[in-house]
């Protein structure tokens, strides 16, 4: 490990009916309600070329998760084996990088209404990356 220390600021954030972590779905696709991805307007640059109807993966810090966790019950459910956190799609872990893949339904200005977001209302988001089909890099 290094020594350094490394900085992400947010670009913008999850505005969301979603505002507790024990009545949130656990996935995307699990019930998540419609979320808007608000970005700072230093960034909208950045947001140009997405489209309606295009499928995105959202990383966001998760800032309301633990960072001292390493082994977890799969779904918080304690009939579940206990794994390594990095065996799950846990959000409580080291570094509490959230991945979501989101389908871009709406786009106003440096506001995007996304579907699957299963992300708590005001997380921060630290990044957006295309879903590339096989064989399409860019």
């Amino acid at each position: 490990m290094t020594d350094g220390s490394y900085e992400l600021e947010p670009i913008g954030w999850v505005e969301s009916p979603l505002v507790d972590l024990e009545t949130a779905p656990k996935q995307g696709d699990e019930g998540s309600p419609d979320a808007w991805l608000v970005f700072d307007h230093a960034v909208s640059e950045g947001l140009r070329d997405l489209q309606c109807g295009t499928d995105i993966i959202v990383l966001t810090w998760l800032d309301r998760a633990r960072r001292d966790v390493l082994r977890v019950h799969p779904r918080d459910d304690p009939a579940n084996p206990e794994q390594g956190v990095f065996s799950t799609r846990s959000p409580d872990r080291p570094n509490p990088i959230g991945l979501h893949r989101v389908e871009i339904l709406s786009i106003k200005g440096t506001r995007i209404q996304v579907r699957n977001l299963e992300a708590l209302d005001r997380t921060p988001i630290v990044d957006v990356k295309p879903v590339l089909n096989r064989g399409l890099a860019r």
